[in-house]
């Protein structure tokens, strides 16, 4: 096939897929995900945290087992941003949407899109802990650590 019919096709068919979208709204980046769920659910700053998670039923670490072996809050659960429907869907003890939750992740990015989440499946008392797992190091708040075994 000579070249300039190959172009011609590919240029025509792109052309065609371009102008099909151009009506479309731009794409959103995670960062506009998570201002948008931050403007919709509650947050709780680090500093009122502990009161936070001393009236809560549940604390749900929502970042990756890996970030949550290292360290998290203690009395948390782990229950990965992308399992989180699932997870809370199929476990009795979370299915009760009276359930007070308070969500936390590294930076308050993801627990903001998991709490926006948890409200759009009917959840009525969810809150975000803004600054995540570092704003709460940071504060001098206590984690707890897998221990490593020593092999001496």
């Amino acid at each position: 096939i000579p070249f300039e019919a190959t172009f011609s096709a590919f240029y025509t068919i792109h052309t065609l897929s371009v102008s099909t979208y151009s009506h479309c709204k731009p794409m959103k980046t995670a960062h506009d995900l998570v201002l948008a769920a931050k403007a919709q659910c509650t947050e709780v700053a680090v500093e009122h945290a502990p009161d936070a998670l001393r009236s809560v039923e549940v604390i749900i670490d929502v970042r990756e087992a890996d970030e949550y072996a290292a360290g998290h809050l203690a009395g948390s659960i782990n229950i990965p941003r992308g399992l989180l429907e699932f997870k809370l869907s199929g476990t009795p003890e979370l299915e009760r949407r009276d359930i007070s939750a308070l969500l936390y992740c590294k930076t308050g990015g993801r627990s903001a899109l998991a709490a926006a989440t948890m409200q759009s499946m009917g959840y009525l008392h969810v809150v975000s802990m803004a600054g995540g797992y570092d704003a709460w190091v940071a504060g001098g708040g206590a984690v707890i650590k897998a221990s490593q075994p020593t092999f001496d």
